[in-house]
């Protein structure tokens, strides 16, 4: 099948604030990968990886493109629902705990990439739907955020399926902040459906997310759509 690459519908509401395809979703500290090519991965291996890096790639990353401590405005994406967009059920809501709550416990313990890999697990029925809406909720730290940009990139193997590209804009200083971004999904083939449905955590995705176009944030998932772990 041809590659099936789709730019997100730019219809997106942003407000600033102070089942037949049910899932579920575990995050957890790491997850495999096949790597990008060796020149795609020497290409982005310099101090500053922007939008149009990211945009080249054909294979997902088979490591992280930036560090935590590169999120210098301190955003933390701390509520996630998805919706079908054409019935208007959610397919899941899921809230992060309190930042003080994070934060207990013993630090010498903590992995540095947690948080940064989701695994979701979603019916068969989800590679089937059209249009589905992502809410996501956000805070900031103490500096204001211009051009807050994400681009996600979704591939099973070695095959490019969709790139959404969406536009956060202005976030002020110590706000909280919600949005919700259109997916429009590619029309699978019967074929590419089956083998996705067989061939679990073999669809995985990167997130990537820029502020003046520099990386900021690098997150990755994968995906199964059997019903099951």
């Amino acid at each position: 099948m041809s590659e099936a690459a789709l730019r997100a519908d730019p219809r997106s509401g942003r407000r600033g604030s102070g089942g037949a395809a049910a899932a579920a979703m575990r995050v957890k500290k790491g997850g495999g990968a096949a790597a990008a090519g060796p020149e795609e991965e020497q290409q982005l291996r310099k101090p500053l990886v922007g939008p149009e890096d990211v945009l080249g790639l054909q294979k997902i990353t088979g490591d992280y493109l930036c560090t935590p401590e590169e999120n210098v405005y301190k955003i933390d994406f701390t509520r996630f629902k998805i919706r079908d967009m054409e019935s208007g059920t959610v397919l899941f809501e899921i809230t992060k705990p309190p930042a003080s709550e994070r934060e207990h416990g013993d630090k010498k313990d903590v992995d540095p990439n947690a948080g940064r890999f989701v695994r979701y697990q979603f019916t068969p029925a989800f590679l089937r739907l059209r249009q589905v809406g992502a809410t996501v909720e956000f805070t900031v730290g103490d500096k204001p955020i211009n051009n807050f940009r994400m681009i996600e990139r979704h591939y099973f193997r070695d095959q490019l399926l969709k790139s959404f590209d969406f536009e956060f804009g202005f976030c002020i200083p110590s706000s909280k902040n919600t949005c919700e971004h259109i997916y429009e999904f590619p029309q699978l083939s019967e074929d590419l459906i089956r083998e996705m449905i067989l061939h679990p955590y073999e669809t995985q995705s990167d997130s990537f997310y820029f502020v003046d176009n520099k990386l900021v944030m690098h997150n990755k998932a994968d995906y199964s759509y059997s019903g099951g772990p």
